[in-house]
């Protein structure tokens, strides 16, 4: 495990729990490795990156999408003889595309759980995160790379109880410049037009904590997201600006009947998620 953040701890931790004898961990952030340590998420703490590798037969890079396009590169050497590649980035197509021109199509497979929280550093890692989330997984396209899917698929369903889903890399990032980029990036507006606003924090009530709960992520893992994925999540934003700008014109116009139509359909369509 490379990284032991939110999600790289609570990898670690969950195949802990599942019997997986050995599990090496390292993070930029001595702390969070040193607390995974002790609460037994990894079974031992390299002092780099490539260290961690060492006898390891599957690698997953839990880190911002810049850091593990640059560590494909740095760690292939490093990979054991027959070991997989893998990672949890939020998205696909530049990571699959780097570990292609790297020459590990064959052994890496991309992966992105929906297990996501605002919550970062070892601290936001739990034991059952990803136990039951759906995880999209995505061939390199080169050959070979259906058994690295399979493996890191298998890994996936087997150790950690998730549920596995195949899907194109550029669809992935297509969809979700929707449903998560999008989601994050109308937040941290949020979040930044109320500081800027310079309201007393009491204030604000739990609407106002609930819809901005999502700007209190890594703006160092999001960063690279958005930039990653800026033509879908430019075409995204531009939607929502529209959205904003005919609530706008409805309020300022008085229509209640426009507002309520406008209103109605966003209730029915949030409703439905929990179904």
């Amino acid at each position: 495990m490379v990284g032991l953040g939110a999600i790289g701890g609570s990898l670690a931790w969950q195949a802990r729990l599942a019997g997986i004898p050995r599990v090496i961990g390292y993070s930029p952030s001595r702390a969070d490795g040193v607390q995974a340590l002790r609460t037994g998420a990894i079974t031992e703490l390299a002092d780099s990156a490539a260290r961690a590798l060492r006898g390891a037969e599957l690698v997953v890079l839990a880190v911002p999408a810049q850091v593990t396009l640059d560590l494909i590169g740095r760690l292939r050497p490093a990979l054991e003889p027959g070991a997989f590649l893998t990672d949890v980035c939020s998205v696909k197509a530049p990571v699959l595309s780097r570990a292609a021109a790297e020459g590990l199509g064959d052994r890496f497979a991309g992966a992105h759980p929906l297990a996501g929280t605002h919550g970062s550093g070892f601290a936001a890692a739990r034991p059952d995160r990803l136990r039951g989330c759906v995880v999209y997984v995505c061939e390199t396209g080169a050959p070979g790379g259906d058994r690295a899917a399979r493996h890191v698929m298998s890994f996936w369903e087997q150790t950690l109880a998730a549920q596995p889903v195949l899907i194109d890399a550029d669809a992935h990032d297509r969809q979700l410049a929707w449903t998560s980029h999008l989601p994050q990036a109308v937040a941290s507006a949020l979040a930044k037009v109320l500081a800027d606003r310079g309201l007393a924090g009491v204030s604000f009530g739990a609407g106002a904590r609930d819809t901005t709960r999502l700007a209190a992520s890594s703006p160092e893992m999001w960063v690279d997201v958005l930039l990653y994925n800026r033509a879908s999540v430019a075409e995204a934003l531009s939607a929502a600006e529209a959205g904003l700008v005919e609530l706008r014109r409805l309020v300022a116009a008085g229509d209640a009947d426009g507002l309520h139509s406008y209103l109605t359909a966003a209730q029915r369509f949030r409703e439905g998620l929990d179904r």
